[in-house]
């Protein structure tokens, strides 16, 4: 063969070994592209899955913080037991410590024309409550349709019976150590002696108290503002106990709160030094008469079973209502006069079971 033909025929070769060569590499590129897209349009498909799932899944979530917010949790959340102390509240014991922490505080009557409160807790935590003072037999009434602890320093012959026959668990200062009561320097005698919920709950774990409750609250709060559309303006309330105890309360529209005043002077916490508020009010007329127990020294008795004449207070409104407590250990039951029991704002409230004959004042 001639030289020149092989020549030719070597060169064919190597063009065609080049075509084969560039088309292997395109084949490895359109392959490595269509490897590359595949996996682009997986991970794509993939994060939309994800993204999708997502979206599924938050979607109970936000029904779930729905009904978190229709159910918001109240002043009255937990199962804690509550805990009632008596409050001192002459002259000489203010200011009180933690009445702006209780859920509920009562106002009544004693001797001599002074009121002593008893204020409810419920989950808190408390270095100082008090001034504690004795207890009065009508004040376990309270104690008892609340389902609570009772803490006192002291007692009446009436209370000590009662708080007896009743089976209350109670936990008296006057039985237990200065660590779990002491006096404080600030103040003085009998209107001195503190105590904290700390060591009243290491008490009540001494003696088997139950310190849990399912026990529903006395008041019927609802999470919605309560307006009393109704209500006549209340902006300002005065409450004669006696001449010389009054109590008043000044409303204030910015906070929806109002301030508390007694005789004559405002309320403010012994520790904090923060004026005492509340949101609601409840004022009970019921009649208190004067005990013949032969002691002479003044003691009063309540007649606060029945169908009683109040009022309720809230939000710069106040509207008439009834008390209605079939028994001493029976809930009180609070309604309008159209026989509808109250719905109560969120919040703390007073009750201010005053006498019957006492001359309220609700002002604009």
């Amino acid at each position: 063969m001639p030289r020149n033909s092989k020549r030719a025929i070597s060169n064919g070769n190597k063009k065609k070994k080049i075509i084969v060569f560039v088309i292997l590499i395109f084949l490895v590129i359109f392959i490595s592209g269509g490897v590359l897209a595949y996996k682009i349009i997986t991970e794509n498909n993939k994060k939309n899955e994800i993204s999708n799932n997502e979206e599924i899944k938050e979607e109970p979530i936000v029904v779930e913080l729905e009904n978190k917010e229709e159910k918001k949790i109240n002043i009255f959340q937990g199962t804690d037991r509550p805990i009632a102390f008596m409050i001192d509240n002459h002259k000489s014991a203010q200011p009180q410590a933690g009445l702006n922490d209780a859920y509920i505080v009562y106002e009544i009557i004693v001797e001599g024309g002074e009121s002593r409160l008893m204020a409810l807790f419920k989950g808190k935590n408390l270095e100082k409550i008090g001034p504690i003072r004795s207890s009065r037999h009508y004040f376990l009434d309270y104690a008892m349709e609340n389902d609570a602890i009772y803490v006192h320093y002291g007692w009446s012959p009436q209370a000590q019976s009662d708080i007896s026959t009743y089976k209350i668990n109670n936990i008296n200062g006057i039985s237990e150590s200065n660590k779990t009561f002491w006096r404080v320097k600030d103040k003085s005698a009998p209107h001195n002696a503190v105590t904290s919920t700390e060591e009243i709950l290491k008490v009540a774990q001494k003696k088997n108290y139950r310190t849990t409750s399912d026990e529903k609250s006395v008041l019927n709060y609802i999470t919605e503002e309560v307006n009393l559309e109704n209500g006549q303006i209340a902006n300002k309330i005065t409450i004669p106990y006696s001449i010389s105890n009054k109590v008043e309360y000044e409303y204030d529209i910015n906070t929806k709160m109002y301030t508390r005043y007694s005789k004559g002077k405002k309320q403010v916490d012994w520790v904090t030094g923060e004026d005492v508020k509340t949101k609601n009010i409840i004022i009970t007329f019921a009649k208190n008469y004067t005990l013949n127990d032969g002691e002479n020294k003044d003691r009063q008795g309540l007649n606060n079973i029945g169908s009683l004449d109040g009022y309720y207070i809230t939000n710069g409104k106040a509207i008439k209502i009834t008390c209605n407590k079939s028994s001493r250990t029976a809930k009180t039951i609070y309604k309008d006069l159209d026989e509808n029991e109250i719905e109560v704002n969120d919040g703390n409230t007073f009750i201010q079971i005053c006498p019957i004959d006492a001359d309220v004042e609700i002002e604009e």
